[in-house]
Order: structure tokens, then sequence, then C-alpha cells
């Protein structure tokens, strides 16, 4: 360790200089400094420094009195920093870091927006809009509180003195800690801090007289033999104020900290809106994609039949080559289609639509490294439809994503980032958004609120309110890792969840109070025979039963709340004719993609098989029943050809108003299915060929080559097809948009 002198700071800083009063930058990293090596007197010298890096050193806090007023930059990243509150001092500092600090945590982060008034990039990320909302809106819902807790239990002595007033403080800073309660238990901590905080504010407010007394208490004449004019003083602004006060909170010491370790959970920690400046990585900003058998990936439960697969990718079995058709190849495939009347398909538009790549992200990076290409993309699903994110037509544009240990916001048409949520530690598998209730304060009724609940390896299931920067509360549906999560389309606040424990639960989540109070109950658990995959609730009954597609095949279930028995077994299960092909090395009944093409009709495939179905939910159940065999057909009505790839998971979706399938496969390519109308006599093996299949976009870095086509997890269109959005396997995501045919 080096001491602080005068010729290392010389040494330290740029551009260089002899004087310390004109040194801008300084460098002082990776110095083994602890927070008594900072010489306060020599260091207030610097009244021009403007950047200061003290990363890699072992600052616990920053010492009492440093004041920098010209500071705008400040690195702390990996020291051992555990008072923020300190920072108190450095009001003019735009920028901040405190990345790889073990002892800091969500709270503290809440707590440097308040006591830092011109903070706005936080850890790289820009947060301006939430910081905002800390310090006006969040806080105003506290100061109310406070003032509530004064107004009914306490009052000021008749007769003040020191003792009295300390006395009444106590009580009241106590009262305020102990009854003000706000927002999620995660920010406990820093709640009673900003109320203990708001309540000396409130009682130095009745006890000292304002800036405008003092005004006009000043005698008339006091600037008047003055060479010079005085200013009038100004009333001090809402954060100005609170930021003159230095708290010092109850800390946790490094032995609390690792003894507590092993059994507390990690507390919410909500990242903030990226902005135009940090934009997510481009996959074509970024070096080329490792092969299959280079990527180092976690073995996780989701993954393990895909670690069972051991060919490479140069060894597997090839698609068949399919040439995007023209649109007179669509239009004769449309016609001899209708020549066979059958179920028909209505659509708003009988022509298919031209998808076009838009953006190719990496947005869920380990440490937001752009040579992540192992972390893998689960699932996504577009916001539901409401004011501050729909158009004139009620669409939307916000879709979210999941993968490794974040969930993201992206706008398609931007390809911007606009929320990201971390959890250390997790691996998110599944997400599913839904509209729930949310009670206005006092009497101001009820008002919908889009919420986002994701879930993964640890079993929780977390709860989001986006547009809030909020992760309000989360629950333990498994002590298994959770493979799929889904809302009723009826009844919002009706969540099922499906496990590795083998078990699909319904849970009643409720809606949320003012405060983020909400109560979770379990109403159903259905019961299967191994880990459910997809669900898929009839759109004409989704309140009576739910498809689910698992690892061993695809099974029916009565969800109906007025039964008795609250836990129950399939009421059938549905079986497929790619069932009966011969074959020792493989099992069919995998179904890895599932959903609702109209309210009749499902698509739905197997893992290997190789084709997609499309099958009548109605004439299925239909069928004479047998007592002894719950085991029903499926009435095929069409296959439709799809990659004959070995690889599990490659999930399909549907978009009813535009009669479209999509699917991707194991080279980054779309196979998309213009449905219409459907041939009344299905022909066994005669498969129905994609409409149109995109091929991957190819983003080539600069000096690297292209980056290879990844397989392709998940993909998700929104209601009206403007957007389609693809997952893979490789840590990054297509936006394609809907383009106008000429």
């Amino acid at each position: 360790m080096e001491k602080i002198t005068k010729k290392l700071l010389l040494e330290k800083c740029t551009p260089k200089t002899t004087k310390l009063e004109q040194i801008k930058t300084l460098n002082l990293s990776k110095l083994g400094l602890k927070s008594s090596d900072l010489p306060v007197p020599l260091l207030s010298h610097l009244r021009c420094l403007e950047q200061l890096d003290l990363s890699g050193n072992r600052l616990q806090e920053m010492p009492p009195g440093l004041f920098l007023p010209s500071l705008r930059t400040l690195d702390l990243t990996n020291n051992e920093m555990e008072d923020v509150t300190t920072l108190d001092t450095l009001t003019t500092l735009e920028e901040l870091r405190t990345e790889d600090n073990l002892y800091v945590t969500v709270n503290d982060d809440y707590k440097l927006m308040i006591l830092l008034p011109k903070l706005r990039i936080y850890n790289g990320k820009d947060i301006s809009t939430a910081a905002n909302h800390i310090r006006y809106v969040n806080s105003e819902n506290l100061r109310k509180r406070v003032l509530a807790v004064w107004e009914t239990s306490f009052s000021l002595p008749d007769h003040r003195t020191t003792e009295k007033l300390a006395t009444v403080e106590r009580d009241f800073v106590n009262a305020v800690r102990h009854k003000v309660k706000y927002g999620p238990s995660s920010l406990t901590d820093y709640t009673k801090w900003r109320v203990e905080m708001i309540a000396k504010e409130h009682l130095r407010s009745l006890t000292e007289p304002n800036d405008e007394d003092r005004d006009t208490e000043e005698p008339a004449d006091t600037n008047k033999n003055c060479s010079f004019p005085f200013p009038a003083k100004r009333k001090r602004s809402a954060s100005a104020a609170e930021c003159d006060v230095t708290l010092t909170p109850q800390k946790i010491t490094r032995a609390s900290v690792q003894a507590e370790s092993s059994h507390r959970s990690t507390p919410h920690k909500a990242e903030w809106p990226t902005s135009a400046t940090a934009r997510p990585h481009k996959a074509a900003q970024t070096p080329a994609t490792r092969t299959r058998g280079q990527s180092k990936v976690l073995v996780t439960p989701r993954k393990g039949l895909r670690e069972q697969q051991h060919q490479s990718k140069e060894d597997m079995p090839q698609a068949k080559q399919t040439r995007t058709p023209t649109k007179s190849a669509r239009q004769q495939r449309s016609t001899e289609v209708n020549e066979t009347p059958g179920k028909v398909i209505c659509t708003k538009s009988q022509e298919p639509v031209s998808l076009q790549p838009l953006h190719v992200l990496q947005c869920h990076s380990k440490q937001d490294s752009p040579d992540d290409f192992s972390t893998q993309l689960w699932a996504c699903s577009f916001q539901p439809p409401l004011d501050r994110y729909g158009d004139v037509n009620g669409a939307t544009r916000i879709v979210a994503t999941c993968g490794g240990e974040s969930v993201c916001l992206i706008d398609c048409e931007t390809g911007l980032v606009m929320k990201k949520y971390k959890v250390p530690g997790e691996e998110f598998f599944s997400l599913a958004w839904s509209t729930v209730l949310m009670s206005r304060e006092g009497n101001g009724g009820m008002r919908p609120c889009s919420i986002l609940a994701a879930g993964g390896k640890r079993g929780l299931v977390k709860l989001l309110h986006p547009s809030a920067n909020m992760a309000y509360g989360e629950f333990r549906a498994s002590r298994k890792a959770l493979s799929i999560l889904r809302f009723s389309p009826r009844q919002g606040n009706f969540l099922f969840t499906g496990s590795y424990d083998k078990n699909i639960l319904m849970w009643d989540i409720g809606g949320v109070d003012s405060e983020y109070n909400f109560k979770v109950i379990q109403l159903l658990v259905l019961e299967t025979t191994s880990t459910p995959l997809h669900f898929c609730l009839p759109p004409a009954t989704p309140d009576t039963h739910l498809i689910a597609a698992c690892e061993d095949g695809l099974h029916s279930y009565n969800i109906q709340l007025n039964k008795n028995t609250k836990k129950r077994s399939e009421e059938m299960e549905i079986t497929f004719p790619v069932y009966e092909k011969k074959d020792k090395d493989h099992d069919y009944h995998t179904i890895d993609g599932l959903g609702f093409l109209t309210d009749d009709i499902v698509a739905s495939k197997s893992h290997m098989q190789g084709s997609i179905y499309l099958w009548s939910w109605n004439d299925t159940r239909a069928q004479c029943p047998n007592n002894n065999n719950k085991k029903k057909c499926a009435v095929i009505l069409a296959e439709l050809q799809w990659s004959s790839t070995d690889i599990p998971y490659l999930s399909l979706n549907t978009c009813p108003s535009k009669g479209y399938v999509v699917c991707g496969d194991e080279r980054g390519r779309l196979w998309t299915y213009h449905v219409t109308d459907l041939k009344a006599n299905f022909r066994r093996g005669k498969t129905i060929p994609a409409t149109e299949i995109l091929e991957w976009p190819l983003p080539v870095r600069k000096g690297q080559g292209p980056v290879e086509g990844p397989a392709i997890n998940s993909v998700v269109m929104d209601p009206e097809l403007r957007y389609l959005v693809a997952l893979s396997d490789k840590n990054m995501a297509v936006v394609w948009r809907r383009t106008e045919s000429s």
C-alpha cells in the first residue's frame, strides 16, 4: 500500500499538472487503500477534480468531512463498502459505480438516490426515471404516513426544553420506524432509514424558523454598507433538504452476513431502465458464436435431455431444405388446400405476411459480457395492451424475455432494453403476463395493472410490477425447479405453475393494494407422472379444462373449482399417431410444443417427430369414453412438415388472428405456416410444407465473420403479428418485423 502524498496525486493525475487545484482526473485504483488512508486535508485541495477512480481497494466507507465540489464521476468497484451514507457530502456526483461490493444491497441503492440528488448513472445504467420516482413519489408517500403518525399520536411539549424535544424526537422516530410500512419487504431497511430522516426533518421544521421567517427578521439595512450585493436566501428544494440530514443506519457486520448467508434469501434487486446510450449487445457487433461442443453450459433439469444428445451440430440430421416459396407458389398452395372443404380458420387476412429481421440482441449476458454465448434463453411473452405501451389499435411492442439470471423488457421497434430484473444465482425458465386489480389510496377504487411472473431453478415465483420498477413479492411454488408458468386468460389472478417435482399447482395470487401487499392461496394440485413443459387453456372454456404438454405425453385436467377434491389426476390422455413408430432408441411421447390456433384447433409436436400436428380439441373430447382407459387418440386434421432435428424443447407459437403457426429449428431458422383451410380428409404421410422458412439473419461482426445459427428455443408473436421474437440457446434474441408487401 502506497501512502497518499502530494507527489503521488500528481503522478496519478491526468492531464499532468504541478498543482493539486488543477487536477481533473485521478486514478487511485488497486493501491490497497483503507478509509483511514485517505487524507481529507490533502484531498480537499482537489477543488477541480471531476473524475476519481478508487476501484480495487479495501474501502469500507468514505472518510468524514471529504468534500470535492466538482466531482462528477466516482468508481468504487471491487471494494468493501458497508456504509454508503458516508457519500452524502459528494452531492455533485452524477455517475457512480459500486459493483462487486459484497455488503452493498438494494436498500443501499435506494439510499444513494436520496443522498445524491444529481445521480443519474448508476453502475452503468441510466436511473433518472427510477431515481426521480424514489426522490419524489416514493418520498411523498412515506412523508404522508410519517405525518399521519405525528398527527394521531404526538405533539410538541408546552414548555420546550432541549431534553423534552430530544425525548419527543426519540419516541417519534421509534414510532415511525415500526409503524410505517411501504413497499416490498426487501426494502424494509431503506424504508426505516428514510422515514427516520423524514421524521427528523418534520420536527426540525416545527421547532426552527424557516428561511422566509429569517428573511423577514433581518434588518432592512443589512446590506447597506456592503461593497457587493448580498443575494437573498432561497428556500431549499425538498431533495436538497433531505440530503443535508446524515444518518448512519444499523449495519450488518461481516460476521453476521457470513453466518446468515446459508439461509438468507437474496433481496429483490431490479435494474433500472437502460438509456439509448446503454444498448444491449447486438450479435452483429459480437464475436462469432462458439460451436455447440465448445459451449460451457451448466446442466439444469431443463437441459438434461439435451445433454443426452451427444451428437455435434455437424453430425445431426439436417432439416430438409425448403426453398422460400414465391408469391405465386403461395397462392397455388392456398388454392390446393381450398379444393376440399373442411374446417375453416377465419382470419382477417388470407395473404401470408412478410417478415424481416430488425434486431439481434444479447441482453441476458453474464456480467454484460459480449462474449457470453452460453446463456440459454427460454421464454418470451408480449405485454398485454395497456395504454402506456399500446397504440391506437391496442397492440403492444413490449416483449418480456427470460434466460440466465435475468428478465428483460424489450421495445421491439427500437431494440432497447427498457427494464431488466436480475437475481444472482437464479436461472429463469418461464414467465407470464397478467392483469390484476390494484387498489388506490383512500377511496380511490381499483385500477388494472400489468404484472409479470417469472420462475426458474429455485422454485420461487417472482412477482414484478414493471411500470413501477417494482419487484413486489415472491412465493415458493415448489422445492424443485419451475418449468412453466401460465395465467388464466379469463381470471387474471389465477396462476398455474409446473415443476420438476411432477406437479401442476393452481394458485390465486389476488390483487395488490397501494402498499403492494398481496396474498397467495393454493387452489388445486394436479398430479402428473412427468415434468410439465407447456400449458394451454382452451379459449372457449378456460375455467374448466387445462391441457398440459409433459415429458411423457399430453394430458387434460378438469380445473373447475366447484368440485370438492383439491388434488386431482388427469381426466384424459391424448395420444398421437407418431407414438406408433417402432424405435427402441427414442421415445416420441415428449410433447414440447403446444398452442391453440382457434377455439378448437390445436397445434402440437413431439420431440423428434419431424412434423407438427393440427388436431381438433372438441372432436377428440367427443369420442366415446372408455371407463377403463383414459387414452383418446387425437382427431388429426393436418400434419405440417418441420425439421428432423433431435434437439428437444424447441417450442412453437400460434397467432390466431392471422392463422399462423411458427416454430424454430436447430439452425436458427423459423418455419412459418399460414393456415386458412384444412382438408376434411387427412391422409397419413401427406404433410403440408411450410409457407415460408425464414433463414437465420447471419449477423456479422467486422473482421470476425458471420455468427452461425443457434437452436431456437422459443418464439412468440404479438396478437396482430406486427412483431415476432425468437430466443436462442446461445444468448441471442432476434426481433422480426412485418413489412408491407409491394
